[in-house]
């Protein structure tokens, strides 16, 4: 495998699972060429003109739409860790001897621990996906035959959309659906929201099947899916587990330390004049991205203002603050409790998205760049504000990126991490992996002090006399390594056993091989 050195000086490898690959080359530097990925043309005649598309079953779906060695197959991951489709396509695949598939979710979820069989029978090829739980780890250690490759939810539909990856078999679990194909997630006992993870795989696979518990009389509506893109329709008994699905009591963090966090986040947003008439956010569905949330929302009410927009996974919160009109509309990428399914399928200023219209890099601009304020997540931050959201500090590949790139394009990108976890500091020299380039990352938030990147002399200059604890990155990494010491960097391998994609397609790191 031949290395070469990136824009942020990563040696990344020029070819990933035998096709060429381009390096990053900095944000905003690499400008694609050609035309959009189209499908094959289908004629009307092929189908049947009552529009009845269902076959008996998931297997017959399979044999029709023609699985055989070597395909890629698509999946979603809206029923999250409840997800009983993805499972069953590779047991039919085990049952017909198919081997060495691309299996390409939009994330996996610990349910699908039960596929590891079948990367050691050579039934999966490789994963290229964000993976977390049992599939992370058995990756991480170099048991995978191919290489995995781990999107964005906006890099993957840029690659689909691109031709960097075509999908042969896009099955796509919907918990209402009709016969014609027409779908969404609103209805039914598998109620997981939107379905805007599968759109590109509607749009762009070859053949593509939609499966559901929930079989409605023509017309399914809303459609988020159209039935026009789709093959075949199928009924099962059941495709997901209700409770793994969606939560009905997602809750606010009760830690003392992740409240102080998300408190201050909220303070330095009102004195840096983020938080004011007319502003859009996004937060996310973890406890202190929640607690955000709540604190926004007190300061609206106690400001009298509303704001336009809030952007992300819904909630209750965000619901709330909807319904209480603090804001005008919710902009959603993914259905987080039942709340937000329920206000998606009656209030008509709670939008469905995609990670088209969100987060495409390659498109006419996305909604990301919209956003005065973004609140998200990370495993590791280093001295140059780059950080870390697939791997720990132990290099175990445990978690995904999902839309986390995507959002660093906001107007101002808000970190609110813990200084340290489990002992092991959170800010250090150098993250183990990294995902977003320090240059678009704004302010890290610790319990014991909040660092504003050096090129933000705006918000520097905003928050010098606010009270707040204002200190340099550095100073944050040295004050945890004299709490709990100096990490101890994890022991890798040569071997890679993952490639990391920026939004542009273009390698930015690599994961390599957990050596036990």
């Amino acid at each position: 495998m031949e290395f070469v050195k990136n824009a942020i000086g990563k040696l990344v490898p020029t070819e990933i699972n035998g096709e060429q690959v381009i390096p990053f080359k900095g944000v905003g530097k690499y400008k694609p060429e050609g035309k959009k990925h189209a499908p094959y043309i289908p004629s009307n005649v092929d189908f049947p003109l009552d529009g009845n598309k269902t076959v008996s079953s998931l297997k017959e779906a399979l044999i029709k739409a023609g699985l055989k060695d070597g395909m890629t197959i698509s999946t979603h991951h809206h029923f999250r860790n409840g997800d009983l489709i993805a499972n069953q396509i590779f047991d039919i695949a085990k049952e017909l001897s198919v081997k060495n598939l691309r299996w390409f979710p939009s994330a996996s979820f610990p349910c699908h621990e039960h596929l590891i069989q079948y990367l050691e029978d050579g039934t999966i090829q490789r994963i290229e996906a964000s993976m977390n739980g049992p599939l992370g780890k058995f990756c991480s250690e170099g048991k995978m035959k191919g290489t995995a490759v781990l999107r964005s939810h906006g890099g993957r539909y840029q690659a689909v959309q691109d031709g960097e990856v075509k999908i042969d078999i896009a099955v796509i679990g919907a918990a209402c659906a009709d016969p014609f194909g027409n779908a969404n997630g609103l209805f039914g006992q598998s109620t997981s929201g939107l379905l805007g993870f599968a759109l590109a795989d509607s749009q762009y696979a070859d053949k593509v099947i939609v499966v559901t518990d929930n079989m409605v009389p023509f017309p399914c509506i809303p459609w988020q899916i159209q039935g026009n893109y789709v093959d075949y329709t199928v009924k099962m008994n059941k495709i997901g587990i209700p409770e793994k699905i969606i939560s009905g009591t997602t809750k606010i963090t009760k830690s003392p330390d992740r409240l102080l966090l998300a408190e201050m986040t909220a303070k330095f947003c009102d004195v840096t004049g983020i938080i004011q008439e007319g502003f859009s956010f996004q937060t996310g569905a973890g406890g202190t991205s929640l607690a955000v949330s709540e604190y926004f929302a007190n300061i609206m009410k106690k400001k009298g203002i509303k704001g336009r927009f809030a952007r992300g996974g819904s909630n209750k919160y965000l619901v709330k603050m909807l319904e209480e009109g603090l804001i005008d509309y919710i902009l959603d990428g993914q259905t987080f409790d039942l709340d937000g399914v329920r206000s998606m399928a009656e209030n008509p200023n709670h939008v469905w998205t995609s990670p088209f219209t969100s987060y495409n890099y390659h498109s006419k601009g996305n909604f990301a760049g919209i956003l005065d304020v973004v609140i998200l997540g990370a495993t590791e931050v280093d001295i140059n504000f780059n950080a870390n959201v697939v791997t720990h500090s132990d290099g175990y590949l445990l978690h995904g990126i999902g839309g986390w790139q995507n959002c660093l394009f906001s107007k101002t990108v808000i970190l609110p991490l813990p200084l340290f976890r489990d002992r092991i500091p959170v800010v250090v020299d150098e993250v183990t992996t990294v995902c977003g380039p320090g240059e678009l990352i704004d302010v890290i938030v610790t319990e014991r002090g909040i660092a504003i990147n050096p090129k933000r002399k705006d918000l520097i200059d905003k928050a010098k006399n606010s009270g707040l604890p204002l200190k340099t990155i550095r100073e944050l990494k040295d004050e945890a390594e004299k709490i709990c010491g100096k990490p101890t960097k994890p022991k890798l391998g040569d071997k890679v056993v993952a490639a990391i994609k920026w939004v542009d397609g273009t390698v930015i790191d690599v994961v390599r091989q957990v050596l036990e």
